[in-house]
């Protein structure tokens, strides 16, 4: 007879080692998991920093990149006469005179024209329009890049006036015994007005409108205890400032103090510029003073801007340079002081660079004040046209309209 053993014992001990070598199995297929996911997150966040850092080098190499030649590709002929004067409108050439206005496009060929007579005309620019008006006429006509947009008739003499970029013109014209503030759409219908004199509210020195053509904003220069005071308004001509006496927003006054300059950067930044100060603005319905920066007894020889920077020039005569810019950003911050020694016809503020030029000559800086090119025009040039392109520029000269390539 066949002998029985008892394998329970046995079979338990055998039960725990396949139940132990399965949990090891279990755990050591999860930690593989686990292993394999933190390599692929690490690998990741290796892949994704290496990049990063490739961009911000890229980009600053690129940004503070030095140019140490120049190319010039001769553009169409183009004619303009020596009354002519020539303003870059949004990358377009514009060219006007006491007979007509024309515009061109970057390569120099003509886009529209339009003819009038003038005595003595102006140009006011914002986005992609232009407003030409006749001081001390009556006409203003107004334009964008496309063409024709209308005419405004004033009736009485002009003495200032501003554009806004869908044509909305703001002009400050003189009456007999009041001087008049008139608003006009771009085919010459008033919209708002309100009369200022002497006694009441002062002269008025500057005036801007924002782009949006909501704002206005004016200097009124007016005697007070034997001196003068400035106050710079706002007025509010959307939804919010029409239960308001004359749309009137608000008002910051300046005793003793000058301020022959306000202008708007954008919709809801504007700045202005006194013989001692400047003041930045914010506020798209009633504007409210920013900061006031006291920039000593220096006269201020111009005043340049885009919807980012301005920069006011002074004459400096030191070993520095011959001229001290001081650019400030749309907070009122200071943000550079650079010094340059050309005669300089005009500066421009593009692609967080800084354009300093003359017909003969032009000197190209970055925000830092750091010079990228400095260099000499083949032919004199009239008015340099920026590009989106940060080494392009078009040089509109008195025969062609040129590109110019920095490399």
């Amino acid at each position: 007879m066949a002998e029985v053993r008892d394998f329970s014992s046995y079979a338990e001990k055998i039960n725990r080692g396949d139940a132990r070598d399965t949990s090891e199995r279990g755990t050591s297929y999860k930690e593989r998991i686990r292993s394999h996911k933190l390599i692929v997150f690490f690998r990741t966040i290796i892949i994704v920093t290496t990049i990063a850092l490739l961009t911000v080098v890229i980009y600053v190499s690129w940004r503070d990149k030095e140019y140490s030649e120049a190319t010039y590709t001769k553009g169409a002929p183009i004619t303009n006469g020596s009354d002519a004067k020539i303003v870059s409108l949004n990358g377009y050439i514009v060219q006007y005179s006491k007979d007509g206005v024309s515009c061109l496009d970057s390569g120099g060929q003509a886009l529209w024209n339009q003819t009038y007579e003038m005595q003595s005309p102006i140009a006011r620019t914002c986005g992609d329009a232009i407003a030409i008006g006749d001081y001390n006429g009556h006409n203003i006509y107004v334009n964008n890049v496309s063409g024709a947009l209308g005419e405004v008739d004033t009736n009485l003499p002009i003495r200032d006036f501003c554009v806004s970029s869908q044509g909305v013109v703001a002009a400050v014209l003189d009456g007999t015994d009041v001087t008049w503030i008139y608003l006009y759409d771009a085919q010459g219908n008033p919209l708002a007005n309100f009369k200022t004199t002497m006694k009441d509210s002062g002269y008025p020195i500057s005036i801007s409108i924002s782009p949006n053509g909501e704002l206005v904003c004016v200097s009124y220069l007016y005697p007070k205890d034997g001196s003068v005071t400035t106050s710079v308004s706002f007025f509010n001509f959307g939804s919010v400032g029409q239960n308001s006496i004359d749309n009137f927003a608000s008002a910051y006054d300046y005793p003793g103090v000058v301020v022959p300059y306000v202008q708007f950067m954008t919709t809801d930044k504007a700045f202005a510029v006194s013989d001692d100060r400047m003041m930045f603005y914010t506020g798209s319905e009633k504007p409210v003073i920013q900061v006031e920066n006291f920039t000593g007894d220096d006269e201020v020889r111009s005043v340049y801007f885009n919807e980012s920077y301005v920069g006011l020039v002074y004459a400096n005569n030191t070993q520095d340079g011959a001229y001290r810019l001081q650019v400030y950003n749309a907070s009122g911050n200071l943000v550079l002081t650079t010094y340059f020694d050309i005669d300089y016809s005009e500066i421009i503020f593009t692609n967080k660079q800084i354009v300093i030029y003359n017909e003969d000559e032009f000197i190209l800086k970055d925000m830092n004040g750091h010079i990228k090119y400095q260099g000499v025009f083949e032919s004199p040039v009239r008015t340099v046209v920026p590009t989106a392109t940060m080494n392009k520029f078009i040089l509109v000269t008195k025969t062609s309209a040129d590109t110019l390539i920095l490399k």
